[in-house]
């Protein structure tokens, strides 16, 4: 058998390194491969996890707020239909007590502020006593209100104030109507002057508007 030589086994020796060398590199390349894929799919995994955790919890609340709306609609509907109103009137009467509940509801504390529509409330039930009207008078605040909202609205006032020509009897009269009115009014002052031809009543008051209420809807993003 003939003996290699030197070089020979040199070569064979700088082959079996470089075989050695790629296997390494190899099998290296592939063990940092798969590490990396198996983080990448568990963060996937995660990631997913929690999407699918995020849409459970949001079909539960629709599934919870279908059922309140339903609930709601029969609740309401049996509170519109009811023939006698929250303040012994008809339902579906139009003297000063009548209209259904939601009516009714809306002209106690209306969503709107409508300055106007207060005026000419107080018009109407002055005009319908014999008063004589010298001043109907406030501040309308109704650029400042427009379009407002809010998710947890609360009362806003509504100063208004108003002056009449009149007697002592009628005066207290009006009063007590103003204390039993469908929309609330608190009277801060009251001044009665006399001359010697006529009595004046300056009434100092306010009533209030609820601005309406939205829906807090938010979308929220799941992140990995």
């Amino acid at each position: 058998m003939a003996k290699l030589g030197l070089s020979s086994k040199r070569v064979l020796i700088d082959k079996a390194n470089t075989t050695v060398t790629v296997v390494m590199a190899l099998t290296t390349f592939i063990s940092i491969s798969s590490v990396m894929a198996i983080r990448t799919l568990a963060a996937k995994r995660t990631y997913q996890a929690k999407v699918i955790s995020a849409k459970t919890s949001a079909r539960k609340q629709l599934q919870v707020n279908k059922a309140a709306v339903e609930n709601l609609k029969q609740a309401y509907g049996v509170f519109v239909t009811e023939p006698t109103n929250a303040i012994s009137g008809s339902s579906t009467g139009t003297g000063d007590k009548d209209g259904d509940n939601a009516k009714i509801t809306l002209d106690a504390l209306p969503s709107k502020y409508d300055f106007p529509a207060l005026t000419s409330s107080i018009e109407k039930l002055l005009i319908a006593r014999n008063f004589k009207i010298k001043t109907i008078t406030g501040n309308d605040d109704e650029i400042a209100q427009k379009d407002v909202t809010s998710n947890l609205p609360e009362p806003v006032d509504m100063p208004i104030e108003f002056s009449v020509i009149g007697s002592y009897d009628p005066f207290v009269e009006l009063i007590k109507v103003l204390e039993k009115t469908i929309r609330p009014i608190d009277i801060g002052l009251i001044k009665i002057t006399a001359s010697e031809t006529e009595m004046t009543l300056d009434i100092s008051a306010k009533t209030y508007y609820l601005p309406e209420k939205t829906l807090n809807i938010n979308s929220k993003d799941i992140k990995q």
